[in-house]
């Protein structure tokens, strides 16, 4: 995911966890991990909704003044599919879950009947 220049230090603080994407399909996925500067942002969800449902505080929750501004950066190129993307960011070396999953505890074997 690209951000314009102006929202990347608010994403890097975490003012911002939300983007409006005009695509003609998802261009990434829940869980994706996409760089941006020193570090990544991840995506936490992805919904599909109208262009009628951004508002004006929608579009200042994004990092934009208001819905014109925020259309004027989202809307380009041949997509009419309208996505609000929520994700975080993980600063450089931050890791979002343990490196190792805890094993599951084994089920004692049954005794089979003769």
């Amino acid at each position: 995911m690209v951000f314009t220049k102006r929202l990347r230090e608010r994403i890097k603080r975490g003012r911002i966890r939300c983007s409006v994407r005009i695509w003609t399909r998802p261009h990434v996925k829940v869980g994706g991990r996409y760089p941006m500067e020193d570090g990544h942002v991840v995506v936490d969800a992805i919904e599909p909704m109208r262009l009628r449902d951004i508002t004006n505080d929608l579009a200042r929750e994004s990092g934009f003044e208001s819905v014109p501004d925020l259309l004027g950066v989202a809307k380009h190129g041949q997509g009419s599919k309208v996505y609000l993307i929520r994700f975080h960011y993980l600063p450089a070396g931050a890791w979002d879950a343990p490196l190792w999953k805890p094993r599951q505890p084994s089920r004692a074997p049954t005794r089979r009947r003769e």
